[in-house]
């Protein structure tokens, strides 16, 4: 063997090596944030039910959406944020699997790029409306945290992206994954409706980095209006579309559903008064009790459309 077809040899093992992914599945287990999975998966849970299939028949696919909802769509959203932030990680959270090293080189790109794919083929095989969403959901997570998108940038954007995601998104995918057709029309408008009301569920998460997003020229929605207003605004933006499913619930002749709602909203009300008298302070609070109502509320009004019209293929 010549001298240089033996270092030639050597590049190409030192550029496979390089390639190897020197990390362990615990730390990509840690960028894909398993705490941020609950959302979506709940959502596509109220799918699941609104579906008013019963699960034994569609068990598979019920599995197959919940994987992808969670650790797939969701996981990788979060890879793709990490990935796009690394630099700002580095400054201010270095312990990051990213910008600490221990997810080393381009492969936190590599992880958000593998797990669009396997996402997208996953959703393939649940149908093509349930492939259509997921195909949604991924183009908001890159343009989320993608220059020259960047949606995070700005609340309005980002906050909206975010709540399509994880609610409505979520929501039509697991009606679309049990009915293997596209969910009726009362679906769709209820997972819209719980979209637009986590718009404000996002800005109250926008509370605890304010001074962070100024520095860094994130327009959060405290930042823009100011936290007072903001809390305001998320209050309102989180109460109305709540009032209109009530409205629709008994148009749609379920009474008891509607009452339940209303009583779940009223108690979310009286927690609201308390939150945004102090609301830097207290938005952690209110996520865990106030937001928890909310997607009570959800869960409730997906009983109440259960067989209320046939989905169309």
């Amino acid at each position: 063997m010549g001298a240089r077809e033996a270092g030639q040899r050597a590049s190409l093992w030192g550029r496979l090596q390089g390639m190897a992914a020197p990390f362990s599945p615990k730390t990509v287990l840690e960028l894909l944030k398993p705490v941020t999975w609950f959302a979506p998966v709940w959502a596509f849970g109220c799918g699941i039910v609104s579906a008013g299939v019963a699960i034994q028949d569609r068990w598979l696919f019920a599995l197959g959406g919940l994987l992808l909802a969670g650790p797939l769509v969701c996981g990788t959203s979060q890879a793709v944020n990490d990935w796009f932030d690394r630099h700002v990680d580095a400054i201010n959270e270095p312990n990051r699997p990213i910008p600490s090293g221990r997810i080393p080189g381009r492969w936190g790109l590599y992880i958000s790029l593998i797990g669009s794919a396997v996402s997208l083929l996953v959703a393939a095989l649940l149908g093509v409306w349930v492939f259509a969403a997921t195909a949604i959901a991924l183009l908001l997570a890159w343009m989320y945290s993608m220059p020259p998108f960047r949606l995070k940038q700005n609340g309005w954007w980002g906050n909206a992206a975010v709540g399509f995601s994880y609610e409505g998104i979520a929501w039509f995918t697991g009606a679309a994954a049990m009915l293997s057709g596209f969910p009726g029309w009362p679906i769709v408008v209820l997972a819209v409706l719980y979209s637009l009301g986590a718009h404000g569920i996002m800005t109250l998460n926008d509370f605890k980095s304010v001074e962070g997003d100024k520095r860094m020229g994130l327009a959060s929605l405290p930042v823009q209006l100011g936290v007072d207003r903001a809390a305001r605004l998320a209050c309102v933006v989180m109460s109305v579309p709540q009032l209109v499913v009530i409205v629709l619930l008994l148009a749609w002749d379920r009474p008891y559903h509607a009452a339940t709602v209303v009583g779940l909203l009223a108690l979310q009300m009286v927690l609201m008064v308390r939150m945004i008298e102090k609301p830097r302070e207290r938005a952690p609070w209110y996520n865990a009790t106030g937001t928890s109502l909310y997607v009570l509320g959800m869960l409730v009004s997906a009983f109440a459309v259960r067989n209320l019209l046939p989905a169309t293929v």
